[in-house]
């Protein structure tokens, strides 16, 4: 029998919500080639020349409002997630983050230190829709630290889980408790620019060059476009949910610099919505996994009075997946997927 043991990979988090922890973070973050894809010296000079002189306190100050006693949220979230599924397996389950501690080459090296003699590594991408600024720069961080090491186990990645029919469960079993109490759904996801979308379309002749184009069926220009990916799970969880059509609606939001990102934006629709009478809403951010930065203080407070100050009288950030139970089986389905398949191989 083959030696066999996840990595879960998370975005990552600076160590401390200081200027001075906040100042190497984003520059890792932020001058990856997948994230800021301009040419080296463009995305330095707007990067190190422009973004980092201003950035770093500013988000020092964002995260100094979650912060938790114990750390970084994400960070927190993502070890109790590593935990759980750790309960559940005979395998070592691995954390890394893709900026920040613990690194990727960390988390390997910790199973390493356990499983010297692994055989196969099979990498779960926190990430359920596939963009290039998070699933391929996650995978391609992944092989690089492989190949600088000279290890010689076989690589898997858990492919992009928008549809997934667990994970679709378990996110609307994470909505279902609010539907009640909440007049409307908006699924809020990050935000890219509309160039990447572009890029990921292999033909270069649909997506978001044609009308309507994710709702127009082409697997080979969608399979690995982030706009139709987020639409694919919200009308997945619509039609597991039975929402009506009037109770929800699609907004992308963290938008950075003058590129022309995603639309509707989140922001513009939290402040439009009482005007059109919805005064009681629930925000549910399906592109994390774990709460962090982005759900709980951009959409939690920031979102939440943006929707108060425009004439909402109800409003909340519904918790992401986090350490469920459901997601934590999840999460099991994939490894015993993964590890029948290496079965299956070596059998064979």
């Amino acid at each position: 029998m083959s030696k066999q043991a996840v990595l879960l990979v998370n975005l990552g988090s600076p160590d401390s919500p200081t200027k001075e922890d906040l100042l190497p973070y984003l520059d890792e973050f932020l001058m990856d080639k997948y994230v800021i894809d301009y040419p080296y010296i463009l995305r330095a000079a707007l990067v190190r020349g422009i973004i980092l002189n201003t950035r770093p306190k500013k988000s020092a100050a964002a995260y100094q409002k979650i912060w938790w006693e114990n750390g970084s949220p994400l960070i927190v979230i993502s070890r109790r997630v590593q935990q759980a599924l750790q309960q559940r397996l005979s395998i070592p389950v691995g954390l890394g983050m893709r900026y920040g501690k613990p690194t990727i080459e960390q988390g390997i090296k910790q199973i390493l230190n356990e499983h010297p003699d692994l055989d196969n590594l099979f990498v779960i991408p926190l990430y359920p829709q596939y963009a290039e600024s998070t699933t391929r720069t996650v995978e391609e961080k992944t092989k690089e630290v492989v190949k600088k090491n000279n290890w010689q186990f076989n690589l898997t990645f858990q492919p992009p889980f928008y549809k997934e029919t667990n994970y679709i469960e378990a996110l609307g079993e994470s909505i279902r408790p609010y539907l009640f109490e909440y007049d409307h759904i908006l699924f809020s996801y990050h935000g890219v620019p509309k160039r990447h979308v572009r890029k990921t379309d292999p033909t270069n002749n649909h997506c978001l060059k044609i009308e309507n184009c994710c709702y127009k069926t082409n697997p080979r220009a969608q399979k690995y476009c982030y706009r139709h990916h987020c639409i694919e799970t919200t009308n997945k969880v619509v039609e597991f949910l039975r929402l009506d059509p009037e109770r929800y609606s699609i907004s992308f939001q963290s938008r950075l610099g003058p590129d022309k990102w995603l639309e509707p934006f989140t922001d513009e629709m939290l402040e439009a919505f009482p005007q059109k009478g919805i005064k009681s809403l629930a925000v549910v951010c399906p592109a994390f996994v774990s709460d962090c930065l982005e759900t709980l203080e951009e959409i939690g407070m920031e979102g939440k009075k943006e929707f108060l100050d425009a004439g909402g009288e109800k409003f909340i950030q519904i918790p992401c997946l986090n350490d469920n139970q459901v997601w934590i089986d999840t999460l099991e389905h994939y490894v015993k997927q993964f590890l029948s398949i290496t079965s299956s191989k070596a059998e064979a």
